[in-house]
């Protein structure tokens, strides 16, 4: 069996017919129990995330509903065991597309630090295809609003790090476009800007890297009250003593993200 959870929350047979599962509060159940890696979740974190902080009081009896709902539905493709104080999943001999990107993005993270820049790329590619859209888009607001973040987090850090080995490999070219939309999405990153600036100033567009450094350090000012770090700074005076246009990267130090 096949589980997703970097897009909508699904379960595929080994015949490829989807599971058909009953709702967003059991899509909850089912990746709570996935992210927990075998790891029992308990009654009352499961009630966190499928009602919040307004639990009712028949909480126990819903919970075990939807578990047995999920348990008919899976069949044999995984076992849910009941073990206080909650209930953990068996998925042995089972796909989960998290587990996939995460070996994958570490794989691409160790390539890129040993320099193999090409299986780099081709890692990172293969793990940020395994996000067809929004992370968890199926369960409910409360589980969204807790574990978004750090998948978003992973999701960006891998984005970040094949962008680096990308650059490494001189295609500065088809970043531009692809970078400028990500620092509008994330203004704040100061590497994924340091990148853009790189991008920019190899293509021979230095006035317009100075630019984005001057727009980054205002928003950082506006909105945290603090100055650039330490490596866009030295990515901005490199571009002002045009070292970028000869080298390939500005320095190997702090580029990469530990996924």
């Amino acid at each position: 069996m096949e589980f997703r959870i970097l897009g909508p929350v699904e379960a595929t047979r080994d015949d490829r017919t989807r599971v058909t599962l009953s709702g967003t509060k059991v899509t909850t159940v089912l990746a709570a129990l996935l992210l927990a890696r075998g790891r029992v979740v308990s009654d009352g974190r499961l009630a966190d995330l499928l009602w919040g902080w307004s639990p009712p009081v028949t909480m126990g009896a819903q919970i075990y509903t939807y578990v047995s709902r999920l348990r008919k539905q899976l069949g044999g493709g995984a076992e849910i065991q009941r073990r206080l104080p909650g209930y953990a999943i068996r998925t042995d001999g089972a796909q989960v597309d998290l587990v996939r990107f995460e070996d994958l993005a570490e794989q691409g993270r160790q390539s890129l630090q040993d320099g193999r820049f090409e299986r780099a790329s081709d890692c990172l590619r293969e793990a940020l295809e395994l996000w067809p859209g929004n992370a968890l888009s199926n369960v409910t607001e409360h589980m969204a609003a807790v574990e978004l973040p750090r998948l978003e987090e992973l999701r960006t850090a891998a984005v970040e790090n094949k962008v680096e080995a990308d650059l490494m490999l001189g295609r500065h070219r088809e970043l531009v476009a692809e970078l400028t939309g990500l620092v509008a999405d994330h203004p704040l990153r100061e590497r994924m800007r340091a990148q853009l600036m790189t991008a920019l100033c190899r293509n021979g567009r230095q006035a317009e890297a100075l630019q984005i450094f001057h727009e980054g350090r205002r928003q950082l000012a506006e909105e945290l009250g603090v100055d650039p770090g330490a490596h866009i700074t030295r990515t901005y005076q490199a571009v002002l003593n045009s070292e970028l246009e000869r080298t390939p990267a500005l320095s190997r130090e702090s580029t990469l993200v530990t996924i």
